[in-house]
């Protein structure tokens, strides 16, 4: 077969449940039926997992009930404007509900990350609005009545590397008894007809079960992007649902805040960007954040940095992200291995005890050059594993990756998302 059976299975279902939502029985039947036959030959001649088999198993169990519900409407000649009732009762419905929100407890945060708002560098703006949105409201429900209401939709958009995953951390620590859902959007997709829509409607109830909620969805662009003619009726729906469920009539959403993360903000749908209230920019460090970063990532590590160092550094590296420093100095810190594994020669230093850093040790060995009046000749092959000295991450390591550790973040995609900050989002640094 030129197309996979499963995959021509899925079309045909597709087809046949909107026949049969139309109430044009003959035509639906006649395509559940042939999806079916593609179904069984798919489970019985292209290599699928056992998880997999079983998964599909179901559905035709599902299907072949719906069409022998279809066949005996059919035989009874009852009228085809009447629609067929798929035979589901609360139970059946209460199961469903199960199996989805099961599906969807793993991305419940059950451990704090542990990161505070102190760890990030900067963006004063971004995390006073989320303590608007998040902290206040817990502490101080008082606050919040009548039409002062906290925000409900928060949207953290900027270059790739700038820390918007990393604020949601923050937000997940320090949001106390919060229950913190952490969703990334191939979470909420499903090649099975209409189980994508029910993952979403299913994660807002479990959000209002757990209330207060912060649903955290990153790269929400890939969910969430601007509808077109070409896009699948599947993707339409499960936008249509978004919407229903962070903005729908005659739902609650009282303590639950939907926070998305994007770096490519333009392409959302627009009525998908009106319901996060608050657009908020997270550009790249200034030169401060970026100094304070390097504080944070050389961190404990055995340095001889001073703060011009780090004056320096913040100078030399704007256009970084954040993460492209966090590179920059996991490069750097490898700087000094290299070293010992290069060595051709070792000398006898003291310093920090391998096994005990408070403890000074004064018989350990650190590469040298040749030439030093104290070497030895040897390779790291020959040092015993608690005499190598631990050499400290200096100026020079740094200076020497940074000749090979490039920032990430184009020219034209900043100048994007400056645009779209200045037509319809705030800053976040300010």
């Amino acid at each position: 077969m030129s197309v996979p059976a499963l995959q021509k299975a899925i079309e045909l279902v597709t087809k046949a449940t909107e026949e049969d939502t139309a109430g044009r029985y003959d035509q639906a039947l006649r395509l559940y039926d042939q999806a079916i036959e593609y179904f069984l030959h798919a489970i019985k001649y292209e290599s699928q997992g056992d998880k997999q088999r079983n998964a599909i198993r179901d559905k035709v169990g599902q299907y072949l009930n719906r069409a022998e519900q279809i066949k005996t409407h059919l035989k009874d000649g009852k009228t085809q404007k009447k629609p067929v009732k798929d035979g589901k009762d609360d139970s059946d419905e209460d199961e469903d509900k199960k199996k989805f929100q099961d599906k969807l407890s793993g991305a419940i945060v059950m451990e704090k990350p542990n990161v505070k708002w102190t760890d990030i560098a900067g963006l004063e703006g971004a995390k006073e609005a989320l303590k608007e949105a998040v902290i206040l409201p817990i502490k101080f429900p008082q606050l919040f009545t009548g039409n002062r209401k906290p925000w409900q939709g928060i949207l953290l958009f900027g270059p790739p590397g700038t820390g918007k995953s990393y604020i949601a951390k923050a937000v997940a620590t320090e949001a106390g008894e919060s229950t913190f859902f952490s969703i990334s959007s191939s979470d909420l997709m499903s090649k099975w007809l209409g189980e994508s829509e029910k993952l979403v409607k299913n994660l807002f109830a479990l959000a209002r079960e757990h209330k207060p909620s912060i649903i955290f969805i990153d790269e929400i662009d890939s969910l969430c992007s601007a509808r077109s003619d070409n896009e699948s009726e599947s993707a339409r729906r499960i936008k249509t649902e978004f919407m229903v469920q962070m903005q729908g009539v005659g739902l609650n959403n009282d303590g639950i805040l939907v926070l998305g993360a994007t770096n490519i903000p333009w392409i959302l749908d627009s009525a998908i960007r009106r319901r996060f209230e608050k657009r908020i920019y997270i550009p790249l460090p200034d030169i401060h954040a970026r100094k304070e970063m390097f504080r944070i990532d050389v961190g404990k590590n055995y340095n001889t940095l001073t703060d011009q160092d780090f004056k320096v550094l913040a100078e030399r590296c704007e256009g970084y992200s954040g993460y492209d420093i966090s590179i920059l100095v996991k490069d750097a810190l490898m700087q000094p291995v290299r070293r010992v594994q290069s060595a051709t020669h070792f000398k006898h230093v003291s310093g920090p005890s391998p096994k005990d850093p408070n403890v000074i040790a004064h018989d350990l060995l650190t590469p040298c050059s040749p030439g030093d009046p104290h070497a030895i000749a040897m390779n790291w092959l020959d040092v015993p594993g608690d005499k190598l000295a631990n050499p400290p991450l200096s100026m020079q390591d740094i200076s020497r990756s940074l000749a090979s550790v490039k920032p990430t973040v184009n020219n034209t995609d900043l100048d994007r998302l400056e645009a779209f900050k200045n037509d319809f989002g705030q800053d976040g640094q300010e």
